[in-house]
Protein backbone atom coordinates (compact mmCIF):
# COMPACT_ATOMS: atom_id res chain seq x y z
CA UNK A 1 0.00 0.00 0.00
CA UNK A 2 2.82 2.40 0.90
CA UNK A 3 4.51 1.66 -2.43
CA UNK A 4 1.31 2.47 -4.30
CA UNK A 5 0.91 5.78 -2.44
CA UNK A 6 4.58 6.68 -3.10
CA UNK A 7 4.17 5.87 -6.77
CA UNK A 8 1.06 8.04 -7.00
CA UNK A 9 2.87 10.94 -5.29
CA UNK A 10 5.80 10.65 -7.70
CA UNK A 11 3.42 10.67 -10.67
CA UNK A 12 1.62 13.74 -9.31
CA UNK A 13 4.96 15.44 -8.62
CA UNK A 14 6.15 14.77 -12.16
CA UNK A 15 2.92 16.15 -13.57
CA UNK A 16 3.39 19.41 -11.68
CA UNK A 17 7.14 19.70 -12.24
CA UNK A 18 8.59 21.67 -15.11
CA UNK A 19 11.98 22.19 -16.67
CA UNK A 20 12.99 25.61 -17.92
CA UNK A 21 15.75 25.40 -20.50
CA UNK A 22 17.68 28.56 -21.29
CA UNK A 23 20.42 29.41 -23.75
CA UNK A 24 23.23 31.17 -21.90
CA UNK A 25 26.71 32.65 -22.26
CA UNK A 26 29.80 32.46 -20.09
CA UNK A 27 30.87 35.95 -18.97
CA UNK A 28 33.45 37.47 -16.67
CA UNK A 29 32.06 39.36 -13.71
CA UNK A 30 35.28 41.38 -13.52
CA UNK A 31 36.12 42.95 -16.87
CA UNK A 32 38.22 46.11 -16.80
CA UNK A 33 38.92 48.72 -19.47
CA UNK A 34 42.55 49.78 -19.08
CA UNK A 35 43.31 53.42 -19.81
CA UNK A 36 45.99 55.99 -18.95
CA UNK A 37 45.83 59.07 -16.77
CA UNK A 38 48.18 61.18 -18.92
CA UNK A 39 48.43 61.80 -22.64
CA UNK A 40 51.54 60.71 -24.49
CA UNK A 41 53.01 58.50 -27.18
CA UNK A 42 52.99 54.78 -26.48
CA UNK A 43 56.63 53.78 -26.26
CA UNK A 44 56.34 50.08 -25.38
CA UNK A 45 53.52 47.54 -25.60
CA UNK A 46 54.15 44.35 -23.66
CA UNK A 47 50.95 42.39 -24.36
CA UNK A 48 48.68 41.33 -27.19
CA UNK A 49 45.20 39.84 -27.43
CA UNK A 50 45.16 36.51 -25.62
CA UNK A 51 48.09 37.34 -23.32
CA UNK A 52 47.75 35.91 -19.80
CA UNK A 53 48.94 38.52 -17.30
CA UNK A 54 49.59 38.60 -13.56
CA UNK A 55 48.58 41.35 -11.16
CA UNK A 56 51.15 44.18 -11.28
CA UNK A 57 52.59 43.08 -14.63
CA UNK A 58 53.62 45.87 -17.01
CA UNK A 59 51.16 46.26 -19.89
CA UNK A 60 52.48 49.30 -21.75
CA UNK A 61 54.63 52.40 -21.29
CA UNK A 62 54.05 56.00 -22.31
CA UNK A 63 56.96 58.17 -23.47
CA UNK A 64 58.39 60.23 -20.58
CA UNK A 65 59.95 63.10 -22.60
CA UNK A 66 57.44 65.72 -21.40
CA UNK A 67 57.69 64.58 -17.79
CA UNK A 68 61.50 64.57 -18.02
CA UNK A 69 61.41 68.23 -19.08
CA UNK A 70 59.08 69.12 -16.19
CA UNK A 71 61.33 67.26 -13.78
CA UNK A 72 64.45 69.13 -14.98
CA UNK A 73 62.63 72.45 -14.59
CA UNK A 74 61.42 71.56 -11.09
CA UNK A 75 64.91 70.45 -10.05
CA UNK A 76 66.36 73.71 -11.40
CA UNK A 77 63.86 75.74 -9.37
CA UNK A 78 64.69 73.85 -6.19
CA UNK A 79 68.42 74.37 -6.76
CA UNK A 80 67.97 78.08 -7.59
CA UNK A 81 65.82 78.83 -4.55
CA UNK A 82 68.14 76.81 -2.31
CA UNK A 83 71.16 78.84 -3.48
CA UNK A 84 69.34 82.13 -2.90
CA UNK A 85 68.12 80.91 0.47
CA UNK A 86 71.64 80.00 1.63
CA UNK A 87 72.93 83.46 0.70
CA UNK A 88 70.04 85.29 2.40
CA UNK A 89 70.31 83.06 5.46
CA UNK A 90 74.01 83.90 5.80
CA UNK A 91 73.34 87.66 5.50
CA UNK A 92 70.36 87.44 7.85
CA UNK A 93 72.43 85.78 10.58
CA UNK A 94 75.25 88.28 10.04
CA UNK A 95 72.87 91.28 10.23
CA UNK A 96 71.33 89.93 13.44
CA UNK A 97 74.76 89.93 15.04
CA UNK A 98 75.41 93.46 13.74
CA UNK A 99 72.02 94.63 15.03
CA UNK A 100 72.86 93.35 18.52
CA UNK A 101 75.95 95.59 18.35
CA UNK A 102 73.88 98.53 17.08
CA UNK A 103 75.65 98.66 13.73
CA UNK A 104 72.57 98.16 11.51
CA UNK A 105 68.95 99.22 11.76
CA UNK A 106 66.04 96.97 12.73
CA UNK A 107 64.43 97.65 9.32
CA UNK A 108 67.38 96.06 7.54
CA UNK A 109 67.15 92.96 9.72
CA UNK A 110 63.38 92.67 9.22
CA UNK A 111 63.78 93.01 5.46
CA UNK A 112 66.29 90.15 5.38
CA UNK A 113 64.06 88.09 7.68
CA UNK A 114 61.15 88.53 5.27
CA UNK A 115 63.29 87.44 2.32
CA UNK A 116 64.51 84.49 4.39
CA UNK A 117 60.94 83.33 5.11
CA UNK A 118 59.75 83.89 1.52
CA UNK A 119 62.59 81.85 0.03
CA UNK A 120 62.01 79.10 2.59
CA UNK A 121 58.37 78.92 1.47
CA UNK A 122 59.40 78.94 -2.20
CA UNK A 123 61.72 75.97 -1.58
CA UNK A 124 58.84 74.01 -0.01
CA UNK A 125 56.59 74.77 -2.99
CA UNK A 126 59.30 73.83 -5.51
CA UNK A 127 60.01 70.55 -3.69
CA UNK A 128 56.30 69.75 -3.65
CA UNK A 129 56.15 70.36 -7.42
CA UNK A 130 59.17 68.10 -7.93
CA UNK A 131 57.51 65.36 -5.85
CA UNK A 132 54.33 65.69 -7.94
CA UNK A 133 56.32 65.34 -11.16
CA UNK A 134 58.12 62.25 -9.83
CA UNK A 135 54.77 60.70 -8.89
CA UNK A 136 53.61 61.07 -12.50
CA UNK A 137 56.19 58.52 -13.66
CA UNK A 138 54.25 55.64 -12.10
CA UNK A 139 51.21 56.61 -14.20
CA UNK A 140 53.26 56.33 -17.39
CA UNK A 141 53.95 52.65 -16.75
CA UNK A 142 50.52 51.03 -16.98
CA UNK A 143 50.28 47.79 -14.96
CA UNK A 144 47.61 45.11 -14.63
CA UNK A 145 45.29 45.79 -11.66
CA UNK A 146 44.59 42.05 -11.38
CA UNK A 147 45.43 38.75 -13.04
CA UNK A 148 43.53 37.82 -16.19
CA UNK A 149 43.67 37.67 -19.97
CA UNK A 150 43.84 40.52 -22.49
CA UNK A 151 40.69 40.06 -24.57
CA UNK A 152 40.93 43.25 -26.62
CA UNK A 153 43.72 45.60 -27.72
CA UNK A 154 42.95 49.05 -29.12
CA UNK A 155 46.46 50.60 -29.16
CA UNK A 156 49.75 50.27 -31.02
CA UNK A 157 53.29 51.45 -30.38
CA UNK A 158 53.69 55.01 -31.66
CA UNK A 159 50.03 55.91 -31.22
CA UNK A 160 48.81 58.54 -28.77
CA UNK A 161 47.45 57.37 -25.43
CA UNK A 162 44.46 59.54 -24.54
CA UNK A 163 43.12 59.73 -20.96
CA UNK A 164 39.72 58.11 -20.67
CA UNK A 165 40.04 56.23 -23.98
CA UNK A 166 40.23 52.43 -23.47
CA UNK A 167 43.55 50.93 -24.51
CA UNK A 168 43.10 47.31 -23.39
CA UNK A 169 40.35 45.10 -22.01
CA UNK A 170 41.44 42.85 -19.13
CA UNK A 171 39.16 39.92 -18.31
CA UNK A 172 39.42 38.11 -15.00
CA UNK A 173 39.13 34.35 -15.62
CA UNK A 174 38.76 33.60 -11.91
CA UNK A 175 35.42 35.40 -11.76
CA UNK A 176 33.31 33.67 -14.41
CA UNK A 177 29.52 33.63 -14.38
CA UNK A 178 26.72 32.32 -16.57
CA UNK A 179 24.39 34.96 -18.04
CA UNK A 180 20.95 33.99 -19.32
CA UNK A 181 17.63 35.59 -20.22
CA UNK A 182 14.42 34.26 -18.68
CA UNK A 183 10.92 35.14 -19.84
CA UNK A 184 8.72 37.25 -17.62
CA UNK A 185 6.26 34.36 -17.50
CA UNK A 186 8.88 32.13 -15.85
CA UNK A 187 10.41 34.84 -13.67
CA UNK A 188 8.12 34.16 -10.69
CA UNK A 189 9.13 30.47 -10.74
CA UNK A 190 12.73 31.13 -9.72
CA UNK A 191 14.37 32.74 -6.72
CA UNK A 192 17.86 33.84 -5.83
CA UNK A 193 19.85 30.88 -4.47
CA UNK A 194 18.10 28.24 -6.58
CA UNK A 195 20.32 25.41 -7.87
CA UNK A 196 20.41 24.87 -11.64
CA UNK A 197 22.05 22.46 -14.07
CA UNK A 198 24.69 23.94 -16.37
CA UNK A 199 26.07 22.41 -19.54
CA UNK A 200 28.90 23.76 -21.70
CA UNK A 201 28.29 21.67 -24.85
CA UNK A 202 31.61 22.37 -26.59
CA UNK A 203 33.51 20.94 -23.60
CA UNK A 204 30.87 18.41 -22.59
CA UNK A 205 31.17 19.96 -19.17
CA UNK A 206 28.27 19.55 -16.72
CA UNK A 207 28.05 21.22 -13.33
CA UNK A 208 25.65 22.68 -10.79
CA UNK A 209 25.24 26.45 -10.51
CA UNK A 210 23.45 28.84 -8.18
CA UNK A 211 21.28 31.76 -9.25
CA UNK A 212 23.27 34.67 -7.86
CA UNK A 213 21.26 37.64 -9.07
CA UNK A 214 18.06 38.47 -10.93
CA UNK A 215 18.31 41.82 -12.69
CA UNK A 216 14.97 43.62 -12.19
CA UNK A 217 15.00 45.29 -15.59
CA UNK A 218 13.10 43.82 -18.51
CA UNK A 219 14.27 43.84 -22.11
CA UNK A 220 11.38 45.69 -23.84
CA UNK A 221 12.03 43.90 -27.14
CA UNK A 222 11.98 40.32 -25.82
CA UNK A 223 10.23 40.79 -22.45
CA UNK A 224 12.96 38.83 -20.73
CA UNK A 225 14.97 39.40 -17.57
CA UNK A 226 18.68 38.77 -17.10
CA UNK A 227 19.90 36.32 -14.48
CA UNK A 228 23.47 35.62 -13.40
CA UNK A 229 24.53 32.21 -12.18
CA UNK A 230 27.69 31.37 -10.24
CA UNK A 231 29.35 28.02 -10.92
CA UNK A 232 32.56 26.09 -10.43
CA UNK A 233 34.65 26.79 -13.49
CA UNK A 234 37.56 24.91 -15.04
CA UNK A 235 40.68 26.22 -16.84
CA UNK A 236 39.08 25.30 -20.18
CA UNK A 237 36.03 27.55 -19.75
CA UNK A 238 36.39 31.02 -21.28
CA UNK A 239 34.13 34.08 -21.55
CA UNK A 240 31.90 34.00 -24.62
CA UNK A 241 31.34 30.24 -24.62
CA UNK A 242 27.84 28.98 -25.26
CA UNK A 243 26.11 27.28 -22.33
CA UNK A 244 22.75 25.75 -21.50
CA UNK A 245 20.88 26.19 -18.24
CA UNK A 246 18.27 23.72 -17.01
CA UNK A 247 16.07 24.91 -14.14
CA UNK A 248 13.80 22.38 -12.46
CA UNK A 249 10.72 24.05 -11.00
CA UNK A 250 7.45 22.80 -9.53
Amino acid sequence: MQKIILTILLIISSLYSQNIELSATVISDNEKYITSRFMGLIKELKVSEGSIVKKGQLLYKIDTTDIDAKKSQAQLQVSMYQTQFNMVKKNYERFKRLFEKGLVSKVQVEELEMNYQNLNDMIKIAKAQLLEVNNQYKYLAIKAPNSGVITKKMIKVGEMAIPGMPALVLTDLSSLKIKAEISEGDLFKITKGDKVDIIVPSLKYNTIGTIESIIPSSNPMTHTFMIKISFKSTPRVYPGMYAKVNIKVK
